[in-house]
């Protein structure tokens, strides 16, 4: 007869044979049966399925479980990222049980996600550090969009220059922000450790993947065995937990790469810039302390040839395209102060299987155009924690409720992944005439108040209005813009609310 099992710490085994659910406790080494129905299995078939457990398996596991048991929990989360950190210290705050396993026991130097979206601070303000984050950071009200000519040697000409702003988004989040990406991780660690009775951090921790339905951990050369009743990946691209639920991933990428790293920046250089001419590309994102990031795109491929053209090659593009950076640049001495993106996307076909789910890059990687990739991590943890808070607050089996979070998840993901693709092709070709025609769309967008007030709305992720047919006609110079403001109650209709972020909430009790 055919059966399975699930072991518990080493002690407790539940055994599911033709319908029938056996608990099996071992008590002094011998294995005793307490059968709830029909006794399907005899005594005897049970008893040697656990003698061998106990004895022969025992013996091949070599690496025993803390303390003889399993570590328990509600909820396991695989990554110590912001996405997990911000799920972890959500749970944790509304009584559910986490662990959070984290391999890095130091700051990364690689470089990651520094710029929160609107949405993302309303929910860092939901958790309570959001004062503490902007007391991090740096404001950035205004994107500009400057059309050069770039002169070697000299200062550019400006062709084009236009302003798009947060404010025109109607909320009082009404900026994005700047932050080094260890500090907000930093923030969200020690908010989730202030419900020391929840919260539980294992620091140096490998997540190895599953075995025997648990979650194996290896710290300090020890195999650790988590059991838990959610599990939930947030190991960025490459996902053990997403190779265990065996999703369909498909990556697409791109014709450019970029150079990015963090120099000096005059004190009064505040608004977040893109420079661009017909073949080149340069943003510009003020962080605090006077610094700026700054991403430099390259054509793919090309990485190796220009680092043999030196820094020099660095200091005269940057000086070229932005002089107010040419001090700042020239505090490089070292190339390897600049790291290497090379961006690509991918969304899986489902983001949970049973009692697994992925959130952040393990379900989707963005391209980094419009600064979506760790604020989509983010807005993933809100509504997974919330939907998870929810279940063990009213009592309703997580793994029945898992598919809110895809419901609302997978469709926002969709949707500025698609933005950010568009804006990446945007600056993919390297014409003069591609320019001109890229020169009047942006500058349409400022110039009708609808195309304004949308673009601003989709990339802060606090709501969604859709382009239409018409709006992309006004943005062609195919119709001229049209004159009317957009008033702050038409924009409502379309930023999220909470029914829409949790949508379970208005199911019926019972």
């Amino acid at each position: 007869m055919r059966f399975s099992y699930q072991r518990f710490g080493g002690l407790n085994y539940s055994i599911y044979a033709g319908g029938l659910f056996v608990r099996v406790l071992q008590l002094q080494d011998v294995p005793h049966l307490i059968l709830k129905e029909k006794d399907i299995l005899t005594t005897f078939q049970v008893s040697i399925f656990i003698f061998r457990e106990l004895t022969v398996n025992k013996r091949k596991n070599k690496e025993p479980l803390r303390g003889g048991k399993a570590l328990k929990t509600d909820v396991f989360i695989a990554g110590g990222g912001v996405g997990g950190l911000a799920l972890a210290a959500k749970l944790a705050s509304r009584g559910v049980h986490v662990t959070i396993a984290e391999q890095l026991t130091r700051e990364s130097p690689v470089y990651k996600g520094e710029l929160l979206q609107p949405k993302t601070l309303a929910i860092l303000d939901r958790l309570g550090v959001l004062d503490q984050v902007e007391t991090c950071g740096h404001p950035i009200d205004q994107l500009r969009f400057q059309e050069i000519y770039r002169r070697k040697g000299s200062t550019p000409e400006e062709i084009n220059l236009t302003e798009l702003n947060y404010s025109r988004v109607a909320s009082m989040y009404d900026h994005a922000l700047m932050v080094p990406h260890e500090k907000t991780k930093s923030i969200l660690r020690d908010k989730g450790k202030t419900y020391e009775e929840y919260y539980h951090y294992l620091h140096g921790a490998r997540f190895l993947g599953f075995e025997n339905g648990m979650a194996k951990v290896k710290q300090n050369r020890k195999n650790l065995y988590i059991e838990a009743q959610v599990y939930i990946g947030a190991e960025g691209r490459r996902s053990p937990t997403r190779n265990a639920m065996n999703v369909h991933v498909k990556r697409h990428d791109y014709n450019h790469h970029f150079l990015t790293v963090t120099i000096p920046r005059p004190s009064d250089f505040t608004k977040g810039k893109i420079i661009t001419t017909a073949s080149q590309f340069l943003g510009l994102f003020p962080l605090p302390d006077d610094k700026v990031r700054t991403v430099f795109l390259i054509p793919a491929g090309q990485y190796g040839a220009i680092k043999e053209k030196g820094l020099d090659f660095i200091y005269e593009a940057y000086s070229e395209l932005e002089p107010e950076l040419s001090e700042g640049v020239r505090t490089l001495k070292d190339w390897k102060k600049i790291q290497l993106m090379i961006p690509y996307t991918y969304h899986v076909d489902h983001y949970y299987a049973g009692n697994l789910a992925i959130i952040g890059d393990a379900a989707h990687t963005v391209h980094p155009m419009a600064g979506e990739g760790m604020n989509l991590a983010v807005q993933d943890a809100d509504v997974l924690g919330e939907l998870l808070a929810w279940c063990k607050e009213e009592g309703k089996p997580f793994e029945e409720n898992l598919h809110y979070y895809e419901d609302v998840r997978k469709p926002r993901v969709s949707f500025l992944l698609n933005l950010s693709h568009l804006s990446a092709l945007v600056y993919s070709l390297r014409y003069e005439w591609w320019r001109t025609i890229r020169k009047q769309a942006v500058q349409r967008i400022y110039d009708d108040d609808q195309l304004h007030v949308k673009q601003m709305l989709n990339i802060s992720g606090l709501g969604r209005w859709d382009f239409t047919i018409l709006d992309r006609a006004v943005q062609g110079s195919i119709f001229p813009p049209r004159g009317q403001k957009v008033s702050d109650r038409r924009q409502m209709k379309y930023i999220f609310s909470e029914t829409e972020d949790y949508p379970w909430k208005k199911v019926k009790k019972g």
